[in-house]
């Protein structure tokens, strides 16, 4: 009896230490609370992966601007959005993994009083800078989306906002944001992986990123578009250093995504080949990016395949290795992007500084040596008649177009939204042979099916509102 005492004696002490049952249950290994720094570097990646993903399941944009082509499923190139759960799966990494992110660590940020001013209001800058981004994202895909009550746990059937209105009011955050920043002040510094907490670059990715937003509208607004573009062009990126970049590692899971699903080290499939479609230029150009981008074919050509049909993997070019190499950044924007937006800018008459050929020149130029290429590969390239600005074939926009498609190369989805608002090149559905008549090329992606049986009164009247839930109804940007 006396041991029987002595075994429940730590058992009774131990049991008067704790209120209930419930504090035994307590996984010492997950984290109840998290640092706002570690919330805004997951937001990070979770942008750059559904940005930068070849995935199915996720990503089809290379497909639908036809820099890649299938080998054997056809479902993505024929541009069937229900066979797999595609709105669903960028939807939800979007809302409720890099939005929902980037809300909590601004409550977080915001409560924390100990935190200098300007290195909170740095942070917070960050922040919006990258949010803005990601309801542009949504915006720029999906037309009307949940935004005003939307990230309201208590709300599980937001309703959706116009397009135009949010696009409005997310400028408007993004004019706040770039004027918290005070460049002599650090933001989050280890949590930020693309600038180490350099507030001065930061300030030129949110101001690069207000030119695009702009000159996405430049054809339903041009007065705006002008004005915020005189207003964000003189502190742009002015070189390739100042790309916005995730630096991803060579290790899962944190490597980059298309070597999960082309790097013969993770994946086994063959999946994909190049498109004639972009290799057929390529090789009309002599372009030197061309080793960057694909393989050659055993005889030492660049070969694409068919696009939208069948195509036999050995018979063509392949993503090269640089392409599906785990280390390789994920790019939310570069220098390139920006010289042909200010390229675009000159034409359009929202800007007087330099002239639009000298822009597409450094934009073309700065593609070429972001790939590997020499400066003496540019000014060769940009000799040819068919590349030269005086020369190249059509106006303006099929000049800056066609350049701006191939440089965007491996960036499926900006190529898509430029793509929409450009109109060039001129692209075409698959036609012909086993190909269904009719198809069309989407320009907009059709709301998740969660959505239309979780949310089907509000999507419904979104759906109305943009002229239906079709992936061939134009966003109210897209006018030409």
């Amino acid at each position: 009896m006396k041991k029987i005492i002595i075994f429940l004696l730590p058992v009774v002490l131990l049991a008067s230490c704790v209120d209930s049952l419930d504090d035994y249950n307590i996984n010492e290994k997950k984290a109840t609370v998290v640092p706002p720094a570690t919330l805004f570097s997951n937001s990070l990646k979770g942008l750059a992966d559904v940005l930068t993903t070849p995935s199915v399941n996720t990503n089809n944009f290379r497909l639908y601007v036809q820099y890649w082509s299938t080998t054997t499923y056809l479902d993505e190139p024929r541009y069937n959005l229900t066979a797999r759960p595609i709105p669903q799966a960028m939807w939800q990494a979007l809302y409720r993994d890099v939005i929902s992110d980037l809300t909590e660590s601004r409550k977080i940020l915001t409560a924390d009083a100990l935190l200098s001013p300007a290195i909170k209001n740095n942070q917070l800058a960050q922040l919006e800078i990258v949010e803005v981004y990601a309801w542009s994202v949504l915006l720029n895909t999906f037309g009307n989306i949940p935004y005003t009550e939307a990230m309201n746990p208590e709300n599980p059937l937001p309703k959706y906002d116009d397009a135009k209105t949010v696009y409005d009011a997310i400028l408007v955050r993004l004019d706040a944001a770039l004027g918290m920043i005070t460049p002599a002040s650090a933001g989050f510094t280890a949590g930020d992986l693309i600038y180490k907490g350099d507030m001065a670059k930061w300030s030129k990715f949110g101001n690069s990123l207000k030119l695009k937003l702009a000159m996405i509208i430049a054809d339903v607004d041009a007065a705006k578009a002008k004005t915020l573009v005189a207003a964000a062009a003189p502190n742009v990126f002015t070189a390739n250093a100042d790309k916005a970049a995730f630096p991803y590692i060579g290790t899962p899971p944190n490597y980059n995504p298309i070597a999960q699903n082309l790097n013969i080290l993770y994946s086994t499939r063959q999946d994909y080949v190049g498109a004639s479609t972009l290799i057929n230029p390529l090789n009309a150009l002599n372009d030197p990016r061309r080793a960057s981008f694909f393989t050659t074919t055993a005889d030492g050509k660049y070969v694409g395949g068919n696009y939208g049909f069948l195509n036999t993997y050995a018979n063509f070019s392949k993503v090269a290795p640089k392409i599906i190499e785990p280390t390789l950044e994920g790019l939310f924007m570069d220098y390139a992007e920006v010289e042909f937006f200010l390229a675009e800018a000159v034409e359009r008459g929202f800007i007087t500084s330099g002239t639009a050929a000298s822009h597409y020149n450094a934009g073309i130029t700065s593609s070429i040596l972001y790939w590997g290429g020499t400066a003496a590969d540019a000014t060769t390239y940009l000799a040819q008649p068919l590349v030269a600005y005086a020369t190249a074939k059509g106006d303006y926009k099929e000049k800056i177009g066609s350049q701006k498609w191939i440089a965007l190369y491996n960036r499926g989805y900006e190529a898509w939204v430029e793509w929409r608002r450009l109109d060039y090149p001129k692209l075409l559905p698959p036609t012909g042979g086993s190909a269904p008549a009719g198809l069309a090329i989407p320009v907009r992606l059709i709301y998740p099916i969660n959505e239309q049986t979780l949310n089907p009164a509000n999507r419904e009247t979104a759906a109305g509102a943009i002229g239906g839930d079709l992936a061939i109804t134009k966003l109210w940007w897209d006018k030409q």
